[in-house]
């Protein structure tokens, strides 16, 4: 495919669904990233994605251990999936992410945030999923610039060169 045009990306809509760690954690990096290369970035945060942004709960996140396929144990071992639900297994999986985390400089979710934000990226919460949980702007991030409609959400992903990508 020689002759087929390419056209850079110019706009990246992230959309974080889940709160667990890994899936905070990879809307972030990308996000960052995306600013980091002069992407215009938007950080839409929806559902259980919320306690990435609400500041009570932001660094309060989990690894998820049950019902993860993905799971490796030190060494690239899978997890034995019997012992993901015991008391006390998701702590220590979240505790060893962390640590290893902390090895590569990773900041924690609030410092990520402003990162984004610093670097010219915006960050939204859902506002069904707002209303649904009973929150307001107050009790998120100051780095979160509204909370908007999945229609105003969408007006923003017009011109070519726009990618949404679902975390």
């Amino acid at each position: 495919m020689e002759n087929e045009k390419k056209y850079p990306l110019k706009k990246i809509l992230l959309i974080c669904s889940k709160a667990n760690l890994e899936d905070v954690y990879a809307a972030l990096v990308m996000a960052n990233g995306a600013v980091m290369e002069g992407i215009e970035t938007k950080l839409f945060f929806t559902f259980f994605g919320l306690d990435a942004i609400t500041t009570k709960r932001m660094n309060k996140l989990h690894t998820a251990t049950v019902g993860n396929p993905g799971m490796r144990m030190p060494g690239g071992l899978p997890f034995p999936t019997m012992l993901a639900g015991l008391p006390g297994v998701e702590s220590g999986v979240t505790a060893m992410m962390k640590k290893e985390m902390e090895k590569l400089d990773m900041p924690p979710v609030d410092e990520f945030l402003e990162l984004i934000e610093a670097g010219g990226g915006e960050i939204y919460a859902c506002k069904l999923a707002a209303d649904m949980f009973k929150l307001e702007k107050d009790d998120m991030h100051p780095s979160v610039k509204a909370i908007i409609t999945v229609g105003d959400l969408y007006a923003m992903c017009d011109g070519e060169g726009t990618q949404i990508v679902f975390t």
